[in-house]
């Protein structure tokens, strides 16, 4: 029989927030499909009641009742023999909200075949008689989410606690692809609407829908409400579960493979290249301010430096500000924008000022 609840399900598919750099746009690489494998068979073992030594978490109503001929062709609990009909039609009997459910048009598989790839008929340890935990179930067919989950040096928190693929997931059906139980950029700026959170290492998080309402200077990924443009949804192996290598230094030496996240988008030559006319604005004629910046040595300024990798109040995604050091000054760029191009007074260096084109020129 399925509970009324939820029973776990597929894994996980979208979250966070998107990432940095203006200048120079190229079409992102899609990202490829998680393959899933065939449900394994659940053992009668698994099905069985749980024995007198082991507290249950949950019951099954009739069984807990004594009421086996609900389902059973006896009601002698001892020799009930088989069950009167066989997958979801027998729960559906009782549970009939749930015929309503699977018609949305992302079922899942297992929900649709048989209750009992994921739900105890009798009694569970987990609630809604639910056969393990929401990540252990559904690895048990998501091998490929699996084999993410258990090599990532970086783990998504919202899959490591509480309701752990479920946060994201439904396990019966949705209207969403990939069983969300949202939109992905819904779901991701849904958590991330918090001040209290935090990275694995205690640092705070941003509270990205805050400083989404509050600047509407949107980068392109999340203009496009892609958030995993950026970010791996499960877990990955870079810094804030980025797609690929960004640095995560204010200052770092320029080397193109380090910026791979950059330039899935950004065109490389922006910013590589000592002197130009077209590939950027940020020029002071034809020399490339991106270059002057970001070739450096090992005091390259990285992108972050000046621009904000979510949203700003400027155009360009410039910074009002940047944290600075371990204690947590704010570093304020005063950029000024100009007909021509624009200033930076008082930040790494005194006043600063750029021209892309002669006054009065189009």
């Amino acid at each position: 029989m399925i509970s009324r609840a939820v029973m776990p399900l597929v894994a996980f598919a979208l979250f966070a927030v998107c990432v940095p750099a203006p200048v120079g746009a190229q079409t992102p690489r899609p990202a490829a499909p998680v393959k899933a494998a065939i449900a394994p068979p659940v053992s009668a073992a698994m099905l069985a009641p749980l024995a007198a030594t082991v507290r249950a978490a949950s019951s099954h109503a009739p069984y807990a009742a004594g009421d086996c001929n609900i389902c059973h062709q006896s009601a002698d609990p001892k020799q009930p023999g088989p069950v009167t009909r066989r997958g979801p039609a027998l729960c559906l009997e009782c549970h009939d909200e749930f015929a309503g459910i699977l018609k949305r048009p992302h079922p899942h598989a297992p929900a649709v075949a048989d209750c009992t790839h994921c739900h105890n008929p009798h009694n569970a340890t987990q609630p809604k008689l639910v056969l393990d935990a929401p990540r252990v179930m559904c690895t048990r067919c998501h091998a490929g989410i699996k084999e993410i989950l258990g090599s990532a040096s970086v783990q998504h928190g919202a899959l490591a606690e509480g309701r752990q693929c479920l946060a994201c997931h439904d396990p019966h059906a949705s209207a969403v692809e990939r069983l969300l139980l949202q939109l992905p950029f819904d779901l991701c700026v849904g958590c991330h609407a918090s001040d209290a959170l935090v990275d694995a290492k205690g640092r705070k998080l941003q509270n990205t829908k805050a400083w989404l309402d509050a600047n509407r200077e949107w980068h392109g990924p999340i203009a496009a409400k892609d958030c995993s443009a950026c970010h791996e949804p499960h877990g990955g192996g870079h810094f804030r579960l980025l797609k690929a290598d960004y640095p995560p230094e204010f200052y770092a030496p320029y080397d193109e493979r380090t910026y791979a996240l950059c330039f899935s988008c950004h065109n490389e030559k922006a910013f590589s290249s000592p002197e130009t006319t077209t590939l950027t604005d940020f020029r002071d004629g034809p020399k490339n301010m991106h270059f002057l910046h970001l070739q450096q040595g090992t005091r390259g300024r990285t992108c972050r430096a000046c621009h904000e990798v979510h949203a700003s109040s400027q155009p360009h995604h410039i910074r009002a500000g940047v944290p600075y050091g371990s204690g947590g000054w704010v570093l304020k760029l005063n950029f000024r924008k100009t007909p021509t191009g624009g200033s930076c007074d008082k930040t790494c260096h005194q006043e600063r000022s750029y021209s892309n084109r002669a006054a009065g020129a189009k």
